[in-house]
Parts: structure tokens; C-alpha cells; sequence
């Protein structure tokens, strides 16, 4: 994604399917999917991309997300994120942040790695929100704190919508978790919104009443959708999830529609 003077690289790390008519909903709606068939494979799952997004601004290089990691199951395949990195000429020891849209495993999976941060000289942020709910709860998943504690040295987070870099900013929107962000991309009157799962599926953008199991206050999360399409419908902001190709908002006979960049 071109977005004025600055480059928006996807990072692959591999691929997860989900059962659809398990994972997203729409209250209400027996079979909100049967006119979404297209989006599933045969077996009904919906196939979600793995990974994160690289963006170089000044001598900044940023990681939006770090990949589900090693895993390779019967849901989630990933293993290729470094690979991918070093595609678009990154070694690790390059990257200088790593920006968490939230700390779902899906998304935090490469940075560390049996106990090591993988990003070795890279400032690791986070909504403090999510660093609470997930490490620092009584409830949290042991899980997680195994995987997210050895950042702690390297860990910085804020609270604010702020400007972290040039023309790379960030916004709190609680809801899929406590402390979920949006980073907004900005160059030249050009913006990208990298929405983390704000939205799972275009579904969800074309009409925010959809749920997601995944949304801890599912409230919360319906209301940063609608007023997220509201913002962005018929705009020329690039709109980029972390499980689907990025595109835009539109409206065609009355309709919003979800047109992917690959097909502009």
C-alpha cells in the first residue's frame, strides 16, 4: 500500500481457518452467511491471513503486529514471518518498534520466541489496557504472560491517542480487547488505518451489526465498527485488518461495499 510518501508492506506469517458460523454472528439472522457463501471455503470456514504490516518512516522501522509464531495446528499455520521480513530486506536486529494493534496470540506470536525477544533492539508498545488485562491480571492466561513477560525491559505504553512517528499515529479503541489500537498511516493527505481486528471478516464492515466470539465487550466493539464506517464509507481512506486484503468503503446503488485494493 502506497500511502503518499510511505510504503505499507504486509509481513506474512502464514494462514487460520474458523469455522464462519461459529465465530461471526449477526443477532437476529439465522444464517447471516448464505449470502456470504463466496467469502468461505467448501467446509464453511473463513480462511483469516496471519501476520503484520512493516512501515519505514524517517530512520523508523515499525512492526504493526508480530504474527501467530510457531504454531501449526489444525486452525492456525504459521512459521514465515522472519522469512517474509527478510524478503522485504528487514533483518531482525533492523526493526526499531513494534506497535501491538492488541495482544491476542495471533498477533504477538514472533515477539519472543522460547522466552528470547525476537526483535532484540526494537521498543515493544502497547495500549497499557491490553498489558494489564493480559500479563498483569490475577486472570490472565499463563500463556500469555510466558510469552509477553520478557518484553517488560523493552516495554513501553501509553494511554493517549498520540503520534508515536512521523506520520504514524494511534487510536484507542476498546472493544475486540481493553486496550485495542488503530494505527493511522499519513503521508501527502494520504491515510492507511491498520484496524488490528476491528473488523475479522469485510462483513463486519459492510454492516457492523456482526459480532465476533472473539470481541471481549461485544458492545464496545460493535459501537468502534459503526463509527468506523460512518468516518471512512465513501472516503478515500485505505482500510487495513489484519485477516483480510485492505480496501475501501463504498457505496454502489445504495449499498456498502468493501472493494478490495487488488481490484481498484
Amino acid at each position: 500500500m502506497k500511502v503518499g510518501a510511505l510504503n505499507v508492506e504486509p509481513v506474512y506469517d502464514g494462514y487460520g481457518r474458523e469455522p464462519a458460523r461459529e465465530v461471526l454472528t449477526r443477532p437476529g439472522v439465522s444464517d447471516a452467511w448464505a449470502c456470504h457463501e463466496h467469502l468461505l471455503d467448501e467446509a464453511g470456514r473463513l480462511r483469516l491471513e496471519l501476520g503484520g504490516f512493516l512501515v519505514r518512516t524517517g530512520d523508523r522501522v515499525i512492526l504493526v503486529d508480530a504474527g501467530v509464531g510457531t504454531i501449526d495446528n489444525d486452525k492456525y499455520h504459521g512459521g514465515q514471518f522472519l522469512e517474509s521480513l527478510r524478503g522485504l530486506g528487514v533483518e531482525p536486529r533492523d526493526v526499531t518498534d513494534v506497535v501491538f494493534t492488541h495482544l491476542h496470540f495471533d498477533h504477538v506470536g514472533w515477539a519472543t520466541k522460547k522466552g528470547r525477544v525476537v526483535f532484540p533492539d526494537a521498543t515493544y508498545r502497547v495500549h497499557r489496557a491490553d498489558w494489564a488485562h493480559f500479563v498483569e491480571s490475577p486472570e490472565a492466561d499463563p500463556g500469555a504472560v510466558r510469552k509477553l513477560s520478557p518484553l517488560t525491559e523493552r516495554l513501553e505504553t501509553f494511554e493517549y491517542d498520540t503520534t508515536l512517528a512521523p506520520g504514524f499515529d494511534v487510536r484507542h479503541l476498546p472493544g475486540h480487547t481493553p486496550g485495542t489500537a488503530v494505527y493511522v498511516v499519513s503521508s501527502w493527505g494520504e491515510r492507511a488505518l491498520l484496524l488490528g481486528d476491528v473488523a475479522h471478516s469485510p462483513v463486519e464492515l459492510t454492516d457492523p451489526t456482526w459480532e465476533a466470539v472473539f470481541d471481549l465487550d461485544p458492545v464496545a466493539a460493535r459501537k468502534v465498527r459503526a463509527d468506523l464506517v460512518r468516518s471512512a464509507i465513501d472516503r478515500p481512506d485505505l482500510l487495513a485488518a489484519a485477516h483480510f486484503p485492505p480496501g475501501r468503503l463504498i457505496t454502489v446503488d445504495g449499498e456498502r461495499r468493501f472493494t478490495p485494493l487488488e481490484k481498484e
